[in-house]
């Protein structure tokens, strides 16, 4: 059975403040969700310590981004190691804003995921396309583009259990924090396009865990949680009110 996963980014927001209120309510929550669901949170990076310490097994915790090398000459860089060292059990690798407003390319979202397998962290990968390619006809192709560049390392590898370590979140550029999202019939059909590409690269494809990502609420996440291809959400601006991410982990399905 694949994981169910709630993910919670909060990108280059938050506070110790925050962190106290909302990391507690959640935690408190979590006892009293009968979904399954593994519900995972991925503050900035100076607050990963206060939010490990609050969640207290109850929740899981990741990074937002990790740096292509193990150790080095790299100021400003945090290496998957010292993440995992710290703590974390998850990373986002190629975030759309990543990819955008820091020009990573899908060479190095591999080499990403490779140092992320290598160190024991699981990888989120991020894919997605732009409105323009969605309106051009393009979408399928851009996405599993993304997902063969990003993952062929791991398709590579002789040790096949490294997919166990691997969750791909899609996540539309036109949907994330616009208040645009997907209709549940077109994030599935992605989700289940994604599904045949990591089957056609040797994964073991009905195991992977895929999120759907883009301006997911409450009121949504029903609708989307329920298709047979999207295992969870990658949650943006919604995770940051205690309540309204709860709300979006209740609407994982009970059993699926």
């Amino acid at each position: 059975m694949r994981r169910r996963i709630v993910a919670g980014n909060w990108k280059m927001n938050g506070s110790k403040d925050l962190s106290e209120k909302l990391v507690g309510y959640v935690r408190s929550e979590t006892g009293s969700l009968d979904n399954g669901v593994e519900v995972v949170i991925i503050p900035p990076a100076l607050y990963v310590g206060d939010v490990l310490r609050l969640a207290q097994d109850a929740v899981s915790v990741g990074v937002q981004n990790v740096g292509r090398w193990q150790s080095g000459a790299y100021t400003g860089e945090i290496s998957a190691e010292m993440a995992k060292d710290a703590g974390c059990r998850y990373v986002l690798v190629g975030h759309s804003e990543r990819r955008q407003l820091f020009g990573e390319t899908d060479e190095q979202v591999a080499e990403k995921v490779s140092l992320a397998l290598a160190s024991g962290l699981t990888a989120i990968v991020c894919v997605g396309e732009s409105l323009e390619e969605r309106e051009s006809g393009q979408a399928e192709a851009v996405v599993a583009g993304q997902v063969r560049a990003g993952l062929a390392s791991v398709a590579c590898a002789a040790d096949g259990r490294a997919w166990q370590n691997i969750v791909v979140a899609y996540e539309p550029v036109w949907a994330i924090g616009t208040g645009k999202t997907a209709t549940a019939d077109d994030a599935q059909a992605m989700h289940a396009s994604i599904r045949g590409v990591l089957k056609d690269m040797g994964a073991p494809a009905e195991e992977i865990s895929l999120l759907y990502g883009g301006s997911v609420k409450a009121d949504n996440a029903p609708a989307l949680f329920s298709e047979p291809d999207i295992d969870g959400g990658l949650i943006g601006g919604a995770s940051l009110v205690a309540e309204d991410f709860v709300s979006i982990c209740r609407g994982v399905p009970a059993g699926a």
